[in-house]
């Protein structure tokens, strides 16, 4: 696969990086909220100008003199502009210079890689000579720009397409490698990473993909976007996506974690796998129960994980463990995995559970197997109403689909029934099935 160039878009906090982020790739991919911290993981993307393809990596705001969040949060834009072939340092031209943007200058003065300097929020010509405050950064002329409107953000993307390194590939060099790639890309098995707030997602994450790559520390919704990465297992390559913590609706109070837990429902529905965190210091709480309904009713099979198990004596692990049992009963066959993703302790049990939920995932059961289970489980139990399914088979995976031929309409409870001979005949766990009906003169 090609590697494309990546830029990296830094700043203080609210001059508007991740607006001017959707504005380059066209639609709502970061989340955007006028008040300062919304961002703190780095997210990237694929963008594309004039015919010239690139990654585009927003961060959170880069602060000096901070609290610890603040810290790791710089950090991480900080890791950004080490890794990125182009910077953009973008300020608000709306406020003027500030002590942190010439922080954030002088940080950028020693690279080697070419920086840009972005003034956002000049909405209009007058506003244009307030730019030049921003010569005194010594990073080059300034370019006007507004993100939210879009002015000028032509000539901006002219310019970052010119300083990106020579011999970057254009769309016509993808095209030879497009079809298989995008193919790779859409069969990438993806593993969403969800629960409450605060119970040690991100630290999971970091710990998995080994890198400091989300956001870590005892704050509830650290995470406000689903952050992703993709690293090679033994079962091949396997994306990880880290989703912010999912609260009652009644409990979410901001339109940006609204916004956070529409974007982690999004990353359960299309993800193969949902890694369940539960804080075991805690035990299964009501929100435990609603989110593992959320994932079971998506269609995704779910792998238990009893964070902080170090934390706990025997006696309590015995009490989370029949409490578990009785508020979770409806998971039915899900792995369940005692870890602490701190220290790193039993994490790596995670790879065969999930290589085992990998290939029920993708098992492809010849069609004669499938019809002996089928009439075993008809034998044991007719269906209501003399209704017969004729003949069966499997007709996809990603998950196991079925296809049933039968003479009439087959009542749900009993198509229920059959699913369940399915999985335990061909011990497929807690994978989802899929399961269409049609009638013969369908």
């Amino acid at each position: 696969m090609i590697q494309l160039p990546l830029v990296a878009i830094v700043g203080r906090p609210n001059v508007g990086k991740s607006t001017l982020l959707n504005r380059i790739i066209g639609r709502r991919e970061a989340i955007v909220e006028e008040r300062p911290g919304v961002t703190r993981d780095r997210k990237e993307v694929e963008a594309e100008w004039q015919g010239t393809p690139f990654r585009i990596l927003d961060t959170g705001g880069w602060m000096a003199g901070g609290d610890s969040l603040d810290d790791k949060v710089s950090q991480q834009s900080e890791k950004a502009i080490a890794e990125a072939d182009v910077v953009v340092l973008l300020v608000d031209g709306s406020v003027g210079l500030t002590d942190d943007d010439a922080k954030v200058a002088k940080l950028l003065r020693r690279l080697e890689s070419p920086v840009l300097l972005a003034v956002n929020k000049i909405d209009a010509l007058a506003h244009d000579n307030n730019v030049w405050d921003f010569m005194s950064l010594g990073l080059g002329d300034p370019m006007p720009i507004s993100a939210l409107h879009g002015r000028l953000t032509g000539d901006f993307l002219d310019a970052i397409v010119k300083n990106l390194p020579a011999g970057s590939p254009s769309v016509d060099d993808l095209d030879d490698s497009i079809d298989v790639d995008a193919t790779a890309e859409e069969k990438l098995f993806s593993v969403a990473i969800v629960g409450r707030p605060n119970v040690g997602k991100s630290t999971l994450f970091n710990r998995l993909i080994g890198e400091e790559r989300s956001v870590v520390h005892d704050q509830a919704g650290t995470t406000r976007d689903a952050v992703d990465t993709v690293i090679q297992s033994e079962s091949g390559p396997v994306r990880f996506i880290d989703t912010a913590g999912m609260r009652r609706k009644a409990r979410v109070d901001e339109d940006t974690e609204y916004y956070s837990v529409v974007r982690a429902l999004k990353a359960v529905d299309t993800a193969d796998v949902a890694l369940l965190v539960i804080d075991a210091t805690v035990g299964v709480t009501a929100q435990d129960q609603r989110l593992a309904e959320r994932v079971d009713a998506a269609g995704c099979p779910i792998v238990v994980l009893m964070n902080k198990w170090e934390l706990l004596d025997s006696d309590a692990r015995a009490k989370i463990g029949s409490e578990y049992d009785r508020k979770m009963h409806f998971v039915g066959d899900a792995p369940i995995l005692h870890i602490s993703a701190l220290t790193g302790k039993n994490v790596h049990r995670l790879w065969p559970a999930l290589s085992d939920t990998i290939a029920d995932y993708r098992v492809r059961v010849p069609t004669r197997k499938v019809n002996e289970v089928i009439r075993a489980a008809q034998a044991a139990q007719p269906a209501p109403h003399g209704g017969r399914v004729l003949y069966a088979t499997q007709g996809a995976t990603d998950p196991p689909t079925f296809t049933l031929f039968a003479n009439k309409t087959i009542h749900p409870t009993y198509v229920r029934y059959l699913e369940r001979s399915l999985r335990e005949g061909f011990d497929l766990g807690s994978t989802p099935i899929k399961m269409r009906v049609r009638r013969r003169d369908d």
